[in-house]
């Protein structure tokens, strides 16, 4: 069969191989690969920033936002042959630590954890692959493709589930985000926001193409200006990770707000910052800014419901691209209307 494979460390070793079927060390339930979604962290694996094989294995097969059709499933896996589903990208630590222990393996404490495409484990970019049950989680078939958009909206879900805990410490409810960045983490955290019954804000630099359509269909607020023409929300979710706009997006919040940053900051960037400034602000007004990054089960549950109740032509616009199995490495080239990449795995 194929896959898409990188050797781990090495720029510019991404290419489509034929590998051996999946080793049913990974699981008991044999899945068929429909789709494979691409995000930033695939193309810095292939540009070899990061990324771990697995023991005894040269390259890694990658992808982690996947997409199959159960192929066999024993009898009391919960699965049946046909079953639309998805994988979990990380597992536990084996120690474990005591967030591992209660299948809070996003918040690991210890980063003994693996993943799935990633570190230490074969991703989903493959024509089959094998999951265990514990680990998959099934979908609407009515989603057809989109549900390759389903790891990404864990992503947000968790990231709202922590908002909303955080925001119950106060007298006020959020009614007004802003979320900075509308590729697929800010959009998707827009719609969670808008199923929520919120005044939604997305700011992007991009001024026409699908963003600002999307943003307008989801009844959301689209700006190309800057956050400081918003009026200060109750909550701003940062998913670009630029550096200075994670500082603005700490400064502008209203009193008691909340910051989420989802975006992954570039390093070795420096910015002229009042330190003691921007930390007199955020005690005397009681502010709160955390970071947020992977999910567990629950999020993925969570995430499911999203997507089934999101308007299907919405879902279908968020994917701007779809490359051929044998084509891959072109799903990791930026081009200026992409939003969300998919690789086609059912060639």
């Amino acid at each position: 069969m194929l896959a898409i494979t990188v050797l781990p460390g090495q720029s510019g070793s991404i290419s489509v191989d034929e590998v051996p079927e999946p080793d049913p060390a990974y699981g008991s339930i044999l899945v068929e690969g429909v789709a494979l979604g691409i995000c930033g962290t695939d193309a810095e694996i292939a540009a070899g920033e990061y990324g771990t094989a697995p023991a005894g294995s040269e390259r890694l097969v990658l992808g982690h936002e996947s997409l199959g059709r159960v192929l066999e499933a024993p009898s009391d896996s919960g699965f049946e042959t046909g079953d639309l589903v998805v994988g979990i990208v990380r597992r536990p630590d084996p120690v474990p630590c005591a967030c591992c222990a209660v299948g809070q393996w996003d918040m690991c404490r210890n980063g003994g954890y693996t993943e799935r495409g990633i570190k230490d484990l074969h991703g989903y970019g493959a024509q089959r692959w094998r999951i265990e049950p514990e680990f998959a989680v099934r979908i609407d078939p009515g989603l057809g493709v989109t549900g390759v958009l389903m790891e990404p909206t864990t992503i947000v879900a968790k990231a709202w589930e922590h908002i909303e805990l955080i925001a119950s410490r106060a007298c006020t409810k959020v009614e007004s985000v802003v979320v900075t960045g509308a590729g697929p983490i800010g959009l998707l955290a827009a719609l969670l926001g808008r199923q929520r019954g919120l005044d939604v804000h997305l700011l992007d630099r991009v001024q026409d193409g699908p963003k600002p359509r999307l943003a307008q269909a989801l009844g959301a607020t689209y700006h190309s200006q800057s956050l400081a023409d918003i009026d200060p929300p109750d909550v701003i979710i940062e998913a670009t990770g630029a550096p200075a706009l994670v500082l603005e997006a700490i400064e502008h919040n209203r009193p008691g707000g909340i910051v989420c940053l989802t975006g992954v900051s570039p390093t070795g960037r420096e910015l002229p910052v009042d330190a003691g400034e921007l930390g007199r602000r955020m005690v005397l007004e009681n502010d709160v800014v955390f970071g947020s990054v992977n999910a567990n089960r629950h999020h993925y549950e969570q995430a499911a419901e999203a997507l089934a109740k999101a308007d299907g032509d919405w879902l279908q616009a968020m994917i701007t691209r779809r490359v051929p199995l044998r084509d891959a490495a072109s799903a990791l080239e930026r081009r200026a209307d992409d939003i969300k990449v998919v690789v086609d795995l059912s060639e």
